[in-house]
């Protein structure tokens, strides 16, 4: 086996023993593409306020800054793709985010692991700002992988017979 595919057999036994039995047992109110999505845009929200702290916390001047505000303007961007592809996942058939977005999974890990790294080994200037960072790409990850789950089907009609309604009116 090549370390290829055990980096995406890894990352299938992930989403389908990790993921997909939280996604699961969700309400039927929120489906794991809805709170993927959210973690998605929560993910831009602490990335944002990273770059905020850094520039006030740290004194850094915006045009210091803007290879970082470039690197936020490619997540909106992501999210707003994966938002305009989100209504490809119907209840009842498969997912087709889940292969579109496996290289993005299997990307963001090892970053989330390198920005955790750099949370914990930054100088006490940076660590703040480092932190929302780290943050922001472990719920990014957490998001993706949400948003690659299956749904369920749909719940199964019931008539009226069913329900036990018939052997009540029976009887009366």
């Amino acid at each position: 086996m090549t370390f290829g595919e055990r980096v995406s057999k890894a990352d299938l036994w992930l989403l389908d023993k990790v993921f997909q039995p939280v996604a699961n047992r969700m309400p039927e109110k929120l489906p794991a593409v809805e709170l993927g999505m959210s973690m998605l845009f929560g993910a831009l929200m602490l990335s944002a306020a990273s770059i905020v702290a850094m520039v006030f916390l740290t004194g850094m001047e915006i045009t210091d800054a803007i290879f970082n505000v470039l690197i936020w303007a490619f997540g909106l961007s992501f999210y707003i793709g994966v938002a305009r592809m989100k209504t490809l996942v119907r209840p009842g058939h498969l997912n087709p985010l889940r292969v579109m977005l496996t290289g993005m999974r299997l990307l963001s890990i090892p970053f989330a692991i390198y920005a955790f790294y750099q949370g914990v080994s930054a100088p006490a200037p940076f660590v703040i700002p480092l932190w929302f960072n780290a943050l922001a790409n472990l719920v990014f990850v957490v998001g993706i992988y949400f948003v690659s789950c299956e749904p369920p089907p749909p719940p199964m009609r019931q008539s009226v017979w069913d329900r036990g309604f018939g052997e009540a009116s029976n009887r009366t």
